[in-house]
């Protein structure tokens, strides 16, 4: 099978990453027990998964601008091919390793899939970036699910992964086609690897650095939460990352049918403000419900921050360097990933786990403050 239409081939590239991360979040707890990882050492070898997606993710931006899209369904191949990796650690060493080389891969699928998405949300003058993100999120509620019920059935880490990476792969050899040409640059715009960022950027990639904290706290931290925490049964600790991307996925898909032009102020401000308040509740929950609900009312908060970030970025560059800033402002925003899992894994070992999680919340209201006050960069056209 091939894909014809560049708007559906992203969304089938968003849905192939989010399949896989929602099997990740959801078999973390056996993936931490199979390698023998305390809480430090879990969320040190988060850290190095965020830095191999920061390694690869600016020189993806510019490699897109060059080559077009031609170069996603091989970014998405490649990820594929590592999504296996992290089954087969058996120590926290391995585990880190091998999260560093999965991270590259999924860093450059990122930003392979969301550059696809900022050039046909421009050239059809159509929004698609917020249900893009969408799609991710559904695809997480459904792998987080069938997670939870393959361990249930006694499938190990290598099982699982194998499994997820394959599904990742029939993705990316049904996405060779589909994607237009964009316009060449000429040889004096050419993006650089090594040029400056300008300061709206580096806001932007700031602000989104704080939202994917927030994020990838509940993702990678929810299910571990409810199993030690609250005593949950694994079938049951797997609806943690399944509601909180559902709720994500709802949130997305409302943005996208109701939010107008320059509401991008107001649907940032309301995200964080939710996702504080759901993060307070998840973190304090006397009872399993409770924190599901509390990470339900988080993720509809947070679905909001990270696709309108990366819509306002790329509509303010230049046509020949869309790519680039998309990679830029994504690297800058996965610094919330390399630094999120260490404070979380590190507060949780000296205090406790809800301790950490709290701060989560006090994090997500000052993002809603600083949400309210910055200066967001206009759409550029041209």
């Amino acid at each position: 099978m091939r894909i014809r239409s560049p708007r559906t081939r992203a969304l089938v590239g968003f849905a192939a990453l989010g399949i896989f991360w929602g099997a990740f979040g959801a078999a973390l707890p056996a993936l931490q027990r199979r390698a023998e990882t305390s809480d430090a050492e879990l969320g040190l070898a988060l850290v190095f998964l965020a830095f191999g997606a920061l390694v690869s993710m600016r020189a993806t931006g510019v490699l897109m601008d060059r080559l077009g899209p031609r170069l996603t369904p091989a970014a998405v191949g490649a990820f594929g091919l590592t999504g296996f990796l992290p089954g087969l650690a058996e120590s926290p060493a391995q585990l880190s390793v091998l999260l560093f080389v999965l991270g590259a891969t999924s860093g450059a699928m990122d930003v392979a899939i969301n550059a696809d998405a900022v050039h046909v949300e421009e050239a059809s003058g159509r929004p698609l970036l917020n249900l893009a993100h969408a799609f991710f999120s559904g695809a997480v509620v459904v792998s987080s699910v069938s997670t939870g019920l393959l361990r249930w059935v006694g499938a190990e880490p290598p099982t699982v992964f194998a499994f997820f990476a394959v599904v990742v792969l029939i993705a990316a050899l049904a996405m060779r086609t589909g994607g237009e040409p964009w316009a060449a640059p000429t040889a004096e715009e050419h993006p650089r690897f090594l040029q400056g960022v300008p300061a709206w950027l580096l806001v932007l990639g700031g602000l989104g650095a704080l939202a994917f904290w927030i994020e990838n706290t509940w993702q990678s931290w929810g299910a571990v939460h409810l199993e030690r925490t609250l005593d949950a049964p694994p079938a049951v600790s797997a609806l943690g990352p399944a509601l909180f991307a559902a709720a994500m996925t709802a949130g997305r898909l409302g943005v996208h049918r109701l939010a107008r032009p320059g509401t991008e102020r107001t649907v940032l401000v309301a995200g964080a403000a939710l996702a504080g308040a759901g993060s307070a509740i998840a973190s304090i929950a006397p009872a399993v419900p409770v924190a599901l609900a509390g990470m339900a009312v988080a993720g509809a908060g947070c679905a909001v921050c990270a696709p309108t970030i990366v819509s306002i970025a790329g509509r303010a560059a230049a046509p020949h360097e869309r790519a680039t800033v998309v990679g830029s402002v994504t690297t800058l925003m996965y610094l919330g990933f390399l630094v999120g899992p260490a404070v979380v894994g590190g507060l949780a070992e000296l205090a406790t786990l809800r301790i950490s999680l709290g701060s989560v919340a006090a994090l997500a209201f000052l993002l809603t403050l600083l949400f309210a006050v910055v200066r967001l960069p206009r759409p550029r056209s041209g």
